[in-house]
């Protein structure tokens, strides 16, 4: 079971990472005809940067399920190396269970804010795209982080030997 689990992560972010990268080459195509249009033809385009912006949120949001994955998260621990082997066990598991109750709450707190911006059918003011989009890559990218923290504590705590990225 753990390794069909294991196989699902992998699967998810093998998705996760091919659909990141498209936002950020999406986000780099519309930088550059921005700057085409701006400088060449004096034309920019006007809804550019919100939608730029929302690719890049979109990236960084889902993106983090990777991090989460080869466990590279920025995080202040020069004391906790200093501890005794058993004490960092122990804090790293604490550590995965603050994470896991963290992202859990922040996407039941913030799943009303997405249902409310579809009932009111906000939408961004240059490019008119629904507001419930990007912000709902908030909760999604937190949801990816939560599994893959809950995935990872029922495997043992470790991700398996074969994946690279965690190296």
């Amino acid at each position: 079971m753990i390794d069909h689990m294991l196989r699902a992560m992998r699967g998810l972010l093998a998705i996760i990472r091919v659909l990141s990268g498209v936002l950020l080459i999406c986000s780099v195509a519309l930088n550059f005809a921005n700057i085409i249009g701006r400088y060449f033809l004096h034309s920019s385009i006007p809804w550019a940067e919100e939608v730029m912006l929302f690719l890049m949120v979109g990236c960084v949001f889902l993106g983090n399920g990777i991090v989460t994955w080869s466990d590279r998260h920025i995080r202040m621990d020069v004391i906790v190396h200093m501890m005794p082997e058993k004490i960092r066990e122990l804090l790293a598991l604490l550590s995965e269970f603050a994470l896991f109750v963290t992202a859990t709450a922040l996407v039941i707190f913030a799943w009303p804010v997405i249902q409310q911006l579809v009932a009111f059918d906000q939408r961004s003011m240059a490019a008119n795209i629904p507001l419930a989009i990007p912000q709902a890559m908030l909760p999604l990218g937190l949801l990816i982080m939560a599994f893959i923290v809950a995935g990872r504590l029922l495997a043992g705590g470790s991700r398996d030997s074969s994946d690279k990225s965690a190296h």
